[in-house]
């Protein structure tokens, strides 16, 4: 689990006390890492009884060219992540990736760890 909590130090480095110990809320989760594969989805469940779907596995993409068409095709892999470099080579899917579809190269536009589904704006 990762501590979201505020910083043990200041902008300029110096120690900040401690007025309180971790707490529940400030706790994080583990990232999806959404790899191409068949699709396989988790449900979490989140502060105030809402929801998110988490997509664990995804090889389908809802695509949108410049008209404002939609279609969906499928992922073969990705090209560029400027989120984390070693994204590529691991073909792991975020929000501002490119990948290589059927119809050409998309730029994710989704958040796919969190909404559960992978859209993308064709790139000409």
């Amino acid at each position: 689990m990762k501590w979201q909590g505020r910083s043990r130090r200041s902008y300029t480095g110096a120690k900040i006390k401690a007025f309180r110990s971790k707490r529940k809320f400030e706790l994080g989760r583990e990232s999806a890492d959404t790899r191409i594969a068949d699709v396989k989805r988790k449900n979490v469940s989140t502060t105030g009884g809402n929801r998110k779907v988490r997509l664990l596995q995804c090889n389908i993409v809802n695509v949108t060219n410049a008209q404002g068409k939609a279609q969906k095709t499928t992922i073969d892999t990705v090209v560029g992540n400027t989120a984390n470099e070693h994204y590529v080579r691991r073909n792991i899917l975020t929000k501002g990736s490119v990948i290589k579809t059927a119809l050409g190269n998309a730029k994710i536009t989704s958040r796919p760890g969190q909404d559960g589904v992978v859209n993308a704006v064709l790139i000409e």
